[in-house]
């Protein structure tokens, strides 16, 4: 089921909106009972992880810049 509510009404209601539509419901906002919006959830951020450096607690994170790394980073 739709729930569909003019702009006026969705204001006053914006949180609850967001809650339903986030459990499922498929939310739409109208202007003079004319389709604008439709609310959709976010999916939440993954975890992340860069995907240039190792972890930061490890042996290998704090290891030395080998010397093909070091001419690397300089642009030798």
């Amino acid at each position: 089921m739709t729930i569909q509510l003019n702009i006026q009404d969705a204001k006053a209601k914006l949180s609850e909106l967001v809650v339903q539509a986030q459990a499922g419901q498929d939310v739409v906002i109208a202007r003079a009972g004319v389709p604008q919006v439709r609310l959709t959830p976010v999916a939440a951020p993954g975890e992340r992880e860069l995907g240039f450096m190792p972890n930061p607690g490890s042996e290998e994170a704090a290891a030395p810049l080998s010397k093909s790394h070091l001419r690397d980073w300089y642009g030798e």
